[in-house]
């Protein structure tokens, strides 16, 4: 059309500056298409973003509050934004318009769960293609079309692989890994199973390891020559060959017998994992030879006892909340960088030089990532919604997103 029409190339030219000038989200390159971004490490690529946040914080653009209960992040991917959240006495999946949150399909996967810390589902959407892959709070596992939510295949993993919930609820987000979906029912035999992600039919199941589910989410990782998925059970950091589910390693150091949450962090044949309730964080040198790995304890750290929020790795150094104190250690031996109470325990994701964190108080935070010092960069506060901000925050396309329970909002955080 533009080479038919050669007159109206300024004008378009002229249209598409005053639309970026009014709408700051207009460039929508980056996505965050699961939980912890698109690595799985909590992690952005992008640049020009704000070095320090005004007071009061960055403009926020849009806030919605009527996405029903939970404590999932979110998912996005172009012009949408995936949540999962309680609709009545459902469990369910939505895709949000991007440009100002508001619904466009909702698809409900089972029912809802409760319990003392609230209600709703604890899990992020994974999204892979055309395709969506969403896990209740009850173990309802769908496979949706992005476009429109219409159900391509769903099944319970907790009734199809015995497993029982446990007892705050499933937390898991599912990983997708070439052709097939990870997700950890808890079932005898059946920790981590394996789905074809196209059909949903099972791959393999973890036959020899029969742990309960933790709350934590599986990374894919390399260790020479072996693939490997990785979580945390209730019992113990873990990690499977890809290729049939065979167990690799064990390590129940750093587990406690509370609550297993946080997402193991690997680099470089190494894994790092971490618990709160007094345990701490372990690291591991992972060596693989003739389709085995082996693992040897390189360090236990009581500096880092991270609840639910995650720690991030940049540049050698783990970043994350040693309960409530905001911590920096080095990667490989564990030595203490700087700590500071900060916004209180807390959720941590990374972009652009800074670690963005969200106080479980409802503190949100600019702080500069690096072993030198703590640096704040600025803070503002959200909206009470009565019980803990644990979702964790997000940045994608210039955007921060927060989501606390039914309320989801985008701040700017683009350098001027």
């Amino acid at each position: 059309m533009l080479k038919r029409h050669v007159s109206f190339i300024g004008l378009v030219v002229a249209l598409g500056a005053i639309l970026t000038a009014q709408t700051p989200s207009a460039s929508l390159s980056t996505d965050w298409p699961q939980w912890r971004g698109p690595d799985r490490n909590g992690k952005s690529s992008e640049k020009g973003l704000l070095s320090q946040w005004p007071a009061g914080g960055p403009p926020r653009l849009w806030r919605v509050t009527n996405l029903g209960a939970g404590y999932g992040s979110i998912a996005t991917k172009g012009d949408r934004i995936f949540v999962q959240m309680q609709v009545g006495r459902q469990s369910v999946v939505a895709s949000l318009n991007r440009a100002n949150g508001q619904i466009v399909w909702s698809k409900p996967l089972g029912s809802a769960g409760n319990n003392d810390r609230g209600p709703g589902p604890r899990s992020t959407p994974t999204i892979d293609g055309d395709r969506l892959y969403a896990l209740s709070e009850n173990g309802d596992l769908a496979c949706l079309q992005v476009a429109d939510g219409a159900v391509v295949w769903q099944r319970n993993i907790l009734r199809d692989f015995r497993g029982s919930n446990i007892q705050w609820l499933i937390s898991e987000s599912p990983l997708v890994d070439g052709n097939r979906v990870i997700v950890s029912p808890g079932g005898r035999d059946a920790t981590m199973v394996a789905l074809d992600k196209t059909t949903g039919k099972t791959v393999w199941t973890s036959k020899g390891l029969s742990d309960e589910a933790g709350y934590s989410s599986a990374i894919a990782a390399d260790i020479g020559d072996v693939r490997a998925y990785i979580t945390f059970t209730a019992e113990a950091g873990v990690g499977v060959r890809a290729s049939d589910g065979k167990p690799l390693w064990r390590y129940p150091r750093a587990a406690n017998r509370t609550a297993n949450i946080a997402t193991p962090v690997f680099l470089n044949n190494k894994v790092f994992y971490t618990s709160s309730y007094g345990t701490g964080g372990g690291l591991l040198n992972l060596t693989a030879q003739n389709g085995e790995v082996k693992s040897t304890e390189a360090y236990f750290t009581q500096n880092m006892r991270n609840h639910h929020g995650g720690v991030v790795l940049v540049d050698g150094y783990l970043y994350g909340f040693n309960d409530n104190i905001l911590t920096a250690l080095q990667f490989d031996t564990g030595k203490l960088a700087w700590r500071d109470r900060s916004v209180g325990k807390g959720s941590i994701t990374y972009a652009d030089g800074h670690l963005y964190i969200l106080g479980e108080g409802g503190t949100v935070g600019l702080v500069e990532a690096t072993p030198t010092a703590y640096r704040e960069k600025g803070n503002f506060e959200i909206p009470d919604s009565g019980l803990p901000a644990w979702a964790h925050p997000v940045v994608s396309g210039g955007r921060l997103y927060i989501r606390n329970q039914g309320s989801l909002a985008a701040y700017d955080v683009r350098a001027r």
